[in-house]
């Protein structure tokens, strides 16, 4: 057990809020049944890599090589999540996150979902629900983009 001023470990994220041209959110399922945002985890080799290259790296491996956005801002808000995750080994292993929230808006291209996630919806941030998509710190985060842009 860890003491409580021991300090903790996270994995860091870019998170990208994909918006249509008619302010609609993109969001998409994985493979495990989550919803989540584009964006994940920076690996090893981009300790020296700017963040907007890693976004660029994440967009094209889970939204495919034609998708085009432009990215509205540096990171608007700062989520922390927590989940359990299955190991290449088959166990699971509790693994926390803290995340960049980027706005960035469609251009245009064919999404083509990544070999990681199956099924997407454009839905509208004002009128859907996220408790009914999200869990956690993901649900933390869109709640507080939701409440961002209606402002």
């Amino acid at each position: 057990m860890k003491k409580q001023t021991e300090k903790d470990e996270y994995f860091v994220a870019v998170k990208i809020f994909l918006e249509d041209n008619q302010g609609r959110l993109f969001i998409f399922k994985d493979r495990f049944g989550d919803w989540d945002l584009p964006g994940g985890r920076l690996r090893q080799n981009d300790f020296n890599v700017s963040l907007n290259q890693v976004v660029r790296r994440k967009i094209k491996e889970e939204l495919g090589s034609v998708v085009r956005y432009r990215l509205k801002s540096q990171p608007i808000l700062f989520m922390r999540h927590e989940r359990n995750e299955i190991l290449a080994d088959g166990t699971r292993e509790k693994r926390r996150i803290f995340a960049l929230g980027y706005q960035a808006k469609y251009v245009g291209g064919k999404i083509k979902l990544g070999k990681h996630h199956l099924k997407n919806e454009w839905v509208m941030p004002r009128k859907f629900s996220p408790e009914k998509y999200f869990i956690g710190g993901w649900l933390k985060g869109v709640k507080d983009y939701v409440h961002l842009i209606k402002k």
